[in-house]
Order: structure tokens, then C-alpha cells, then sequence
């Protein structure tokens, strides 16, 4: 009963992302009439595919792979429309589960419907003057007609049997269309694969960092402070009036040494991360930026602390941009969060042209976030303007 159940659940919900996928193929065929609307509406396409993608992984247990996000500037987005088998994909969805999804799900409703009514046609046509019609439009004013009931309940039955089959027959073509070919899948397995070893050299590089900035600078202040304390001592021991100023000397250092860790603590997790959270962290960047900068954001809640640093660090290198080499009046940053995923948008109207082999820092940002299995995109056409795409999974 609890397969049954289950089935008729996967089925009748069919129903409803099936008038979607109705809907959805309009909207495409106007998009594809009016191109420009393309690179508009294909993400809200895509989501009311994923959205049988989560229904099937409910119904059957196993999660199937979503496509990437169409994010993105507007150029972007219609060059991966054109170009993206996914998309292809989405279209050939939309047509078989607008066909066949609003056939299983009038089945799924229809079909228990018609099996409740028939134990009470005996039970009540006599008392109906003139008789009624049932569910199969056949006049109930006679006996004979009356107990027809009972075989059309048998085979209704029946088929309420065969729901799991049926579903089962549903899910296994939904899963052939919905999941990415194997192609595909060993494409993101080596994808996997290499982020997961530009992680790991990205965490040694940080960690030399982190050394470095400890050797070099911290201690160096340190060992200075020592240094000024020990000459302090003998001061105080030979000449006591000078030992005061000796000893200023070594607190001004001490301050220093102070100040230098504070940085190296700041480099790895900003306080103001754990103060703010991640909107309040990124509003204080916008707030310091040379350039007018506006941020929008909805309220984000709190994020793990690995997803907090990625996007702070993704934002603070791409408005240091902004202020040193883009030449723009202002510049937006928006942040949302959609279908457990963090994307950060660094927008501004300067010059463009912005290249990441000459030292623009998006090689940084994106061995970030590819270690958390997110991606980074710039767009900066010459003449602007620049568009900084930052996806990052939040893992809810």
C-alpha cells in the first residue's frame, strides 16, 4: 500500500510540473520568436525542470545531477542557451513531460476518483429520482446498470495496482532524459578531480603564505621587540633616565608586531565575518570602496564559514579592482541565495577589458572557490563593462 501510495504521489505531482512544462514551452516558443528573450527566460526554464529532478529523487531515492545555473551577464547566458547541450536537453524534457505527464497524472487522479464513487452507485441511485450519470458517463437508472459497478471497480482496482509499475516505467525515462550523458558525467568527474587537486594546492600555497607572513614579518617584529627589551634592561642598569624611552620604543614595536598578526589573522577568516555575517562583512567593503558601490542582498542568514571567506575574499579582490584599474563611477555587488547555492555578482561601468593573466586576481578567486566546488566567470568586453559571476554551492 505504501508503494501504492508513493506512486500515486510521483503521478499526480506529474500532473502539476506537466501544466508547468505547458506553460514553459510558450514562454520558449515566444523566446525563440523574440531571441532576445532567450537568455531571460531559459533560467526559469531550468528551474521548473530541476523541479522534476527533485521530484524524482524523492520518489526514487537517488539524487539526479542538476544542470549548471544560467547565471550571469546577459551576453553570457545567451552564448551558454545557444551553445549548451543542457538546454537541449531542458527543450526535449518540457515536450515528452507535457505529453506523457499529463496523461500518468489524469490517470493518477482520475483513477481513484472513479474506484471511490463505485461501492455507493447501488447504494444510492434508487434514491435519485431519474438516476445519475457515473464516472464513465453511463445513466445509472437500473439495477443491471447499478451493479455494473462492481466489475468496473474490479478493473479499476487492477489498474491502482499497477501505479508502482507504471511510476516505475515514468521514472526510469525521466531519469534517462534528466540525467547528463556519461560523456558528461566523466567530464565533471575529471572537473572534480582537478579541483580537488588545485585545492590542495591552493591550501599549501596558503599555508606557505601564512608561514611566510608569520617568518617574515611577525616574528621579525618580535625577535625586534626582544631585542629593544633586552637593551631596555641594560639601560635601566647603567642609565635609568634613558630607560624610559627605550622602553617606548619597544611597546611601538610590540604594537607593530601586533598589528602585523592581526593582518595575518584577517587574511585567513576576517572577524568581521563572524561580526556581520557575510552581508554586513561585504556592505562594510562597499561602504570603504573609492568607488560609489551599492549593494543589493537578501537577508542570507548564516553560511559556512568556508562559503563566508570564499565570497568575502571573491568581492574585496574584485572592488580593489574596481578602484585601482577599472576607471568606473560605480560599481553594484549583489548577493542571493537560490536552489542552495551562494551567487555573487561584482558589477561596474568602467572601461572593460579587464584581463586575468595580467595580474586582475581572478585566478586567486577561482582557485577559492573551486575548491569548494563553486566557479568564477568574467566578462569585460572592451568598453566595459566588467561582470564578476561568482556561484558557490552552501551545502543547506
Amino acid at each position: 500500500m505504501k508503494r501504492i501510495w508513493a506512486a500515486l504521489v510521483y503521478l499526480a505531482s506529474g500532473l502539476l510540473t506537466a501544466i508547468a512544462s505547458w506553460l514553459a514551452i510558450g514562454v520558449l516558443l515566444l523566446s525563440v520568436v523574440v531571441l532576445p528573450l532567450l537568455p531571460i527566460t531559459a533560467p526559469w526554464i531550468r528551474r521548473i525542470v530541476d523541479l522534476d529532478r527533485r521530484r524524482l529523487a524523492r520518489f526514487t531515492g537517488v539524487r539526479v545531477p542538476a544542470s549548471p545555473p544560467l547565471d550571469g551577464p546577459w551576453l553570457h547566458r545567451a552564448q551558454r542557451v545557444l551553445a549548451d547541450p543542457d538546454s537541449r536537453r531542458d527543450g526535449m524534457w518540457l515536450i515528452t513531460h507535457a505529453l506523457f505527464g499529463t496523461v500518468f497524472g489524469a490517470i493518477a487522479i482520475g483513477v481513484p476518483g472513479a474506484l471511490l464513487q463505485q461501492p455507493f452507485v447501488p447504494l444510492i441511485w434508487w434514491a435519485i429520482p431519474g438516476g445519475f450519470e457515473n464516472s464513465f458517463g453511463v445513466h445509472v437508472d437500473s439495477w443491471p446498470k447499478a451493479l455494473l459497478s462492481v466489475p468496473i471497480g474490479i478493473v479499476l482496482t487492477l489498474i491502482l495496482l499497477q501505479f508502482p509499475r507504471l511510476a516505475d516505467v515514468d521514472a526510469r525515462w525521466a531519469r534517462k532524459l534528466l540525467a547528463p550523458p556519461k560523456a558528461s558525467l566523466e567530464k565533471r568527474l575529471a572537473e572534480v578531480v582537478a579541483t580537488r587537486a588545485a585545492a590542495l594546492q591552493a591550501h599549501g600555497a596558503e599555508l606557505r603564505r601564512i608561514e611566510r607572513n608569520l617568518h617574515d614579518g611577525t616574528q621579525n617584529k618580535l625577535v625586534g621587540v626582544v631585542m629593544m627589551l633586552g637593551i631596555a634592561e641594560r639601560t635601566l642598569k647603567q642609565n635609568p633616565d634613558n630607560a624610559a624611552q627605550a622602553l617606548l620604543r619597544a611597546q611601538d614595536a610590540a604594537g607593530e608586531a601586533l598589528e602585523e598578526l592581526r593582518n595575518v589573522v584577517r587574511s585567513i577568516h576576517p572577524p568581521v565575518l563572524e561580526d556581520l555575517g557575510l552581508d554586513g562583512a561585504i556592505q562594510a567593503l562597499a561602504a570603504r570602496c573609492p568607488v560609489p558601490c551599492v549593494l543589493t542582498a537578501e537577508h542570507l542568514g548564516r553560511l559556512p564559514a568556508a562559503v563566508e571567506a570564499a565570497a568575502y575574499f571573491a568581492v574585496a579582490e574584485a572592488l580593489t579592482n574596481v578602484a585601482k584599474h577599472s576607471g568606473a563611477r560605480h560599481a553594484w555587488v549583489s548577493l542571493g541565495v537560490d536552489d542552495d547555492q551562494l551567487t555573487v555578482l561584482v558589477h561596474d561601468d568602467g572601461k572593460g577589458g579587464a584581463d586575468e593573466k595580467q595580474g586582475t586576481g581572478l585566478v586567486g578567486i577561482r582557485g577559492r572557490v573551486a575548491a569548494l566546488d563553486g566557479s568564477a566567470e568574467m566578462s569585460s568586453p572592451e568598453g566595459g563593462p566588467t561582470v564578476l559571476t561568482v556561484v558557490l554551492p552552501v551545502g543547506r
